[in-house]
């Protein structure tokens, strides 16, 4: 079975009353794919792996990677773990013209076009199609011309698919479609602290209408047949320094209403930071895709931390070690390089240096990768391997990885307890879609 054959198969298990699910790992982030593999291979699983358009596009995006890129490297890291390619399904997050959205429609829709070739050439089975943003000079969208830019960027999907089927290169499924976008940006809101507004039934069925209606006028009923899923804002989010739960009672109309639509599921948007009872809720509600990025990096950010503190320690008892310095190298790149994360963090200077380590938005995730961050980070691994890590301080630090040295189930590694560490918040996800073993 293929990734969209088992795609399409949650959307038909969940109108039959076997309420299971998929997460999916938006991130670019080395380990945190990597965690998300180990999950899979634990559980005998397929993963679902997506980049944004502005991670990944035929520009490089900001990882400066293009579709296929992006696609070798997940699928590198997979074959290393031993997971075949049938059980790794790739997805498009957000495709369209967002990150070209400050030029003009044309131009913007034109190299749009080309981004979603790309992912399709590359074997990209999930797209999400988001022509929601205004672009150029204007200061709105009314839902008729989402909907005409979305069936254009489906058409290109469509003949792009059917080119390679009819080249002899159509080794990938036919590629299935989500539509839709949340209210809130993506990647978390300052709307957390006075709750977010739970999509209305009306606005879910119009996006239902009057994006089938374009697909239908753009004859693209083969592409509308492959629409599994809608994106809708169930209620959740987070912010700084906060959670916004799920709160099942305010989206039960939408999950009542989705009894009406047996070809669709919803897709949810920053579950982030939710508890894994909450995103089981989502699950047998109907939001069957589960969306999470910062909250595996912000679980990675905590290990890193962690092993900080504990080089720290290790220091005051041995003057021979050479610390990493990584908390300040990291703290340093961020003030000489604020374009990922000063229209993010207001306030004070002092209320800025600490979102910038402790914020939920997680901003520091996007400088890991720096060349002078990446030194210090393998200077502490190495510490970290050179020195060891005495019990005393992983019970103090990572208590939850004690238990299982303990028991035998990991290694001190440093590698090792980075990589658990996130891999726990994976196994909530994997726990509330249905997929742990």
């Amino acid at each position: 079975m293929n990734g969209a054959e088992i795609l399409k198969d949650i959307v038909l298990d969940q109108h039959r009353g076997d309420l299971r699910g998929i997460y999916s790992i938006c991130s670019s982030h080395p380990w945190v794919i990597d965690a998300s593999l180990e999950q899979a291979g634990r559980d005998g699983s397929v993963v679902l792996i997506e980049s944004t358009s502005n991670q990944v596009n035929q520009f490089g995006g900001y990882t400066g990677m293009t579709p296929r890129d992006f696609r070798d490297f997940v699928l590198s890291q997979s074959r290393n773990r031993g997971i075949s390619d049938e059980r790794v399904i790739l997805g498009g997050d957000h495709l369209g013209p967002i990150p070209f959205q400050a030029e003009d429609a044309d131009t913007a829709m034109t190299k749009a076009s080309d981004m979603m070739r790309r992912f399709v050439e590359a074997g990209f089975v999930k797209i999400h199609l988001d022509t929601s943003i205004p672009l150029g000079g204007e200061t709105s969208i009314d839902p008729a011309l989402v909907a005409e830019r979305c069936a254009r960027l489906c058409r290109v999907c469509e003949e792009t698919y059917s080119g390679m089927a009819h080249g002899g290169g159509g080794a990938s499924p036919a590629p299935v479609y989500i539509i839709g976008t949340e209210v809130p940006v993506p990647g978390g809101s300052d709307e957390v602290e006075e709750g977010v507004r739970v999509t209305s039934v009306e606005d879910f069925e119009e996006t239902v209408r009057v994006t089938r209606d374009a697909f239908v006028r753009e004859k693209l009923e083969n592409g509308w047949d492959r629409v599994i899923a809608v994106v809708v804002q169930l209620g959740v989010e987070f912010g700084d320094r906060s959670v916004l739960e799920y709160n099942r009672k305010d989206a039960s109309h939408l999950a009542q209403k989705l009894r009406d639509y047996p070809s669709l599921v919803f897709e949810a948007h920053s579950t982030d930071y939710q508890t894994a009872r909450k995103m089981k809720e989502m699950v047998e509600d109907g939001f069957a895709i589960l969306k999470v990025g910062p909250g595996l990096t912000y679980a990675f950010r905590e290990a890193v931390f962690m092993l900080c503190a504990i080089e720290g320690e290790l220091c005051t008892i041995d003057s021979s070690i050479v610390r990493s310095n990584l908390l300040e190298t990291v703290e340093d790149v961020m003030v000489r390089n604020t374009v990922y994360w000063q229209k993010y963090y207001g306030g004070s200077d002092m209320e800025q240096a600490y979102k910038r380590r402790y914020s939920l938005f997680d901003r520091i995730r996007y400088y890991w990768s720096d060349e002078r961050v990446q030194a210090s980070f393998e200077k502490l691994l190495h510490n970290m391997r050179n020195t060891g890590i005495p019990d005393t301080l992983v019970s103090q630090f990572f208590p939850s990885q004690y238990r299982k040295i303990r028991d035998g189930e990991l290694s001190r590694d440093p590698d090792d307890l980075l990589r658990d560490r996130v891999r726990e918040v994976i196994a909530d996800y994997a726990y509330a879609a249905g997929m742990s073993g």
